[in-house]
């Protein structure tokens, strides 16, 4: 089976921690936090007191604290701020992990064989649905087809998202259900691919995606606790100690607060609200949450303007190098982009703007610019461009210059690698992907995964980044390797960067005291052992607010008072 069996009634350990910890002392540790400049330092013992670091320092630390509730001693393990991903689909993944998996097969057919044998499954999902297919891994590199899927399943409609989650790829019983046919014409910032004939193919691009997707029936209250569950089991084992939400809709925002209310997040959580969601001005009017104990902040919006790469939805300045007939899409006009913006700053709101194409993050710089201009204060909102993916080299030292944070997530490079030359020709790779230059000019990079479009673990991130490799170590030396971070300054971007995109930068990511003693313990130094070990690194412990809330068997603290 491709997809994951996830058991069911997952209960999240010390869910959301309402309870403040005891009083606690950590020895023998090989940690590793920030100072008040973002720059590493080394320590061994740590004291917590009400869920925060109250000192951190070497073994004669230990000394001024005899009166300590609990002794932990790490046996020298390493220990590091709690990651954050600054870029995520929470529910999304939460869905994927209960859903059809199609990452990694290797053609439409088998990918069509897979979705039958996961509906044969569930016989009682009225829709079938699922996603991770990926047209420029497979060896005819060309985008499938409903009779691909029709061949395996035709009596049920099928819904399943391209892996970047900018394409759909349907039945034709999906097609019949939502009304689709020849005549029918994609909104604008959408594309339906047709066949020659002019019938659409079954595959449905960006802002059209919604022709179809509007047909499937709402997520049930069910469905989205069993989804959250599943995901923030799964990345509390990974170390992710917070995650920002790259778009969330007022459904979404309400079941947060509601699990905030009974204290069951289990993770740390920075929603954006979704700027295309009905209820985005109510959102505004209510102004916004800052959550003394760190659980769910809301203070920003997602805004799109354009799509990917891989479908060649990012919007470009010249044509694609492999289709000269198109420079890609803009989901929503500038002046959209701009009174969106606008209307955030007015309420206080961060502006977090999804650019991946040279064109559509040289207008997102201009509109932040032409926004500064027009009200000074909003630079202090911390406005970000989500992905940065492809930028002019002219445009880069714009973000530091106007403090906007580009958002990047690292494994896209080492995913794209192959697929980004194709796209853009080797010209404009100068200016993509590019974190080196971004942090030379002074940017400070907010780091982040974008699961489920990418594996969830944060240490797959952290060793794309140092070794610009695929986790396979390709290719030999790196992919434009003069891009490539140090691991003190990948897992800044992890922890103490991330924190500051959203305005926690006082209260998380570096173990300073008086911080939430959020932090992670592994079974390896990633800032002293070799980069490519990276990838395999595993947390033997996961705490939020003092608490362990992941322990592995291995754990140092097991066996032991706690």
């Amino acid at each position: 089976m491709r997809w994951n069996k996830v058991l069911l009634g997952i209960s999240l350990a010390s869910a959301s921690l309402g309870v403040q910890a005891a009083s606690s002392l950590l020895v023998n540790a090989n940690g590793y936090g920030f100072d008040e400049n973002r720059q590493l330092v080394a320590f061994s013992t740590l004291y917590l007191e009400d869920g925060k670091v109250v000192a951190r320092g070497g073994e004669s630390l230990a000394e001024k604290y005899p009166e300590a509730e609990q002794r932990i001693d790490v046996q020298g393990k390493t220990l590091i701020p709690g990651l954050i991903d600054a870029h995520t689909h929470l529910m999304g993944l939460g869905y994927s992990l209960l859903e059809a998996d199609l990452r990694g097969i290797g053609s439409a057919e088998e990918s069509a064989a897979a979705v039958a044998e996961f509906a044969a499954e569930h016989p009682d999902f009225e829709w079938v649905r699922g996603g991770g297919w990926n047209q420029v891994l497979w060896e005819s590199k060309q985008f499938p087809t409903a009779a691909d899927l029709d061949a395996h399943i035709a009596d049920r409609p099928v819904v399943l998202q391209r892996v970047d989650g900018h394409a759909i790829w349907v039945n034709s019983r999906a097609m019949e259900l939502a009304g689709i046919d020849a005549d029918s014409q994609a909104p604008e910032g959408g594309e339906i691919l047709r066949d020659e004939s002019g019938q659409p193919t079954g595959v449905f691009i960006d802002n059209a995606e919604a022709l179809i997707t509007d047909k499937i029936p709402a997520r049930t209250e069910a469905e989205m606790n069993e989804a959250y569950d599943t995901a923030v089991k799964h990345v509390q084992q990974l170390g992710i100690t917070g995650v920002h939400i790259a778009g969330s809709s007022s459904q979404e925002l309400d079941f947060y607060r509601q699990r905030k209310a009974q204290e069951s997040l289990g993770i740390r959580l920075y929603p954006m609200i979704s700027a295309n969601d009905d209820k985005l001005e109510e959102w505004l009017e209510q102004g916004i949450i800052d959550d003394p104990q760190d659980w769910l902040d809301i203070r920003s919006i997602k805004i799109f303007a354009d799509g990917a790469l891989g479908s060649r939805g990012a919007a470009l300045t010249e044509p694609y190098s492999d289709r000269h007939d198109s420079r890609g899409l803009l989901i929503e006009d500038e002046d959209t982009l701009a009174r969106l913006v606008d209307k955030a700053v007015q309420h206080g709101f961060q502006a977090n703007m999804h650019a991946i194409g040279d064109r559509a993050n040289h207008i997102a710089l201009n509109i932040y610019q032409a926004e500064q201009e027009q009200v000074p204060q909003s630079r202090d909102l911390r406005h970000r461009i989500e992905h940065a993916q492809v930028v002019s080299v002219e445009d880069i030292p714009r973000f530091a210059e106007l403090g906007v944070i580009p958002s990047m997530q690292p494994t896209h490079a080492t995913s794209d690698k192959n697929m980004a030359g194709d796209r853009l020709g080797e010209a404009r790779l100068a200016g993509a992907y590019a974190w080196r230059y971004f942090l030379d000019s002074n940017s400070l990079i907010a780091g982040g995964s974008d699961f489920p479009v990418e594996p969830a673990n944060p240490f797959y991130g952290l060793h794309a980044a140092v070794t610009r490799q695929d986790r396979d170590g390709q290719p030999p030396g790196g992919w434009l390797p003069g891009q490539k971070l140090t691991m003190a300054e990948a897992l800044r971007s992890f922890t103490a960067d991330a924190a500051f995109a959203a305005h926690q930068e006082e209260r998380l990511g570096s173990l300073l005291p008086n911080q939430w003693a959020d932090f992670i313990i592994i079974d390896r130094d990633i800032i002293r052992d070799a980069p490519a070990t990276v990838a395999d690194t595993q947390v033997l412990e996961t705490w939020i607010g003092g608490e362990p809330i992941h322990q592995a068997k291995d754990a140092p603290s097991q066996g032991q008072e706690m």
